[in-house]
């Protein structure tokens, strides 16, 4: 029984949207599905303002522009994230310092936070690993602290939320809704996808709403003139072509339209594997995913965190004779080829043992039960 990593999921209206598209002759973007998928996201999540953009990069890199990073500032980010993240803020010529995970998760460890904050710091980009929410309440408490900017890299955790214990009554903000700014991705390996490529920009913040805008149709006010808000259009600030095709965003209109079940399958798959392994994880052989009291769990990703390289060669390698596609994830960006004469030689041990350790075990919409318990049932025979 081959089993592949990943299996992208058609709900079955993708096609039907994606021919209105065509047949409705309006293909290049910021059409009915573009407001439509815009309008669903400032509405369910109480966003301010979103704009769909071409990737998860796109968004991250128009979070960098609007952030008006000057060459030298520096940008806070984790290590132990896909490359992207640090990539939009090098191309505004910031500098990148990079932080630590914790050691109960992937994440930015918040609690080491404030030994990295120097004058030149300017924002800092909490990463939501495997849609788990990073310690909000204390990043946004250093940030406001030092007056400095918040990009949630939220690509992985459409449908999360953080929970507060600030005050007596406990909140659920959406992730991607408490930062300044923020980024998701809707790459086809994501609980969503817009047909392979897509992302979204989300402004918390009222100061960035316009120029947003802007931005996102290659630096010029051409949407206010749609809106009648100024009688002609012209180049008025830096951009790119930021904006999806409306086919794109066809796509990904089916898939929201049906995300409650995709969260509750894929949920289910995620539980039947967290209980399959708990009896492994209790012996020793890996940690399963940790979900702190101030997270919910979206059930972007079912992963192993194994006690050491060689241990996950073992396990990836006998998986894999038997057909199972589990993979290994990122590597530290501090240690990079590109970056590591750049960083500042400070040893980040938690990132580099995730990067060695880390294994993502198949999970997707229609993978079936049957499919984890084999999965499991091949991890048990591995480790007897």
């Amino acid at each position: 029984m081959k089993i592949n990593f990943n299996q992208p999921h058609l709900t079955g209206k993708e096609a039907h949207y994606m021919y209105e598209a065509v047949f409705a002759g309006k293909l290049s973007g910021n059409g009915k599905f573009t407001k439509a998928c815009q309008a669903w996201f400032e509405q369910r999540y109480g966003f301010r303002k979103c704009l769909l953009t071409s990737s998860g990069t796109d968004a991250l890199e128009m979070c960098a522009m609007l952030c008006g990073l000057k060459p030298g500032d520096e940008v806070i980010v984790p290590s132990y994230t896909f490359v992207s993240t640090a990539l939009a803020f090098l191309r505004e010529g910031a500098k990148v310092v990079f932080a630590d995970s914790m050691k109960r998760n992937p994440n930015l460890d918040a609690e080491s936070l404030e030994a990295l904050i120097t004058p030149r710091t300017r924002v800092i980009v909490p990463v939501h690993y495997a849609g788990v929410a990073c310690d909000m309440d204390a990043i946004m408490a250093v940030a406001e602290k030092h007056n400095l900017l918040v990009v949630e890299d939220a690509a992985q955790a459409i449908d999360s939320y953080y929970i507060s214990h600030q005050s007596s009554v406990v909140s659920r903000q959406p992730l991607g809704g408490i930062g300044h700014l923020a980024a998701f991705s809707f790459h086809e390996t994501k609980n969503i996808t817009a047909g392979g490529e897509g992302g979204l920009l989300v402004v918390n913040d009222e100061r960035f709403v316009r120029r947003a805008e802007i931005i996102w149709e290659k630096g010029t006010n051409r949407a206010e003139f749609f809106r009648g808000e100024v009688n002609k259009y012209g180049w008025v600030d830096m951009g790119s072509s930021f904006l999806p095709s409306e086919v794109n965003a066809a796509f990904l209109w089916a898939q929201l339209e049906n995300i409650d079940d995709i969260q509750k399958k894929r949920k289910q798959l995620w539980e039947t594997y967290y209980q399959r392994l708990q009896s492994l994880s209790e012996q020793g052989r890996f940690t399963l995913p940790d979900i702190p009291d101030y997270a919910t769990n979206n059930a972007h990703m079912f992963y192993l965190v194994l006690p050491s390289l060689e241990a996950r060669t073992g396990l990836l390698a006998y998986l894999k004779e038997h057909e199972v596609f589990a993979v290994f994830h990122y590597l530290s960006l501090h240690s990079s080829h590109y970056y590591h004469d750049k960083h500042d030689g400070r040893a980040l041990p938690e990132c580099d043992r995730y990067a060695d350790c880390l294994v993502r075990l198949p999970l997707f919409y229609d993978l079936g039960t049957e499919d984890v318990n084999h999965i499991c049932d091949l991890i048990e025979a591995y480790y007897r």
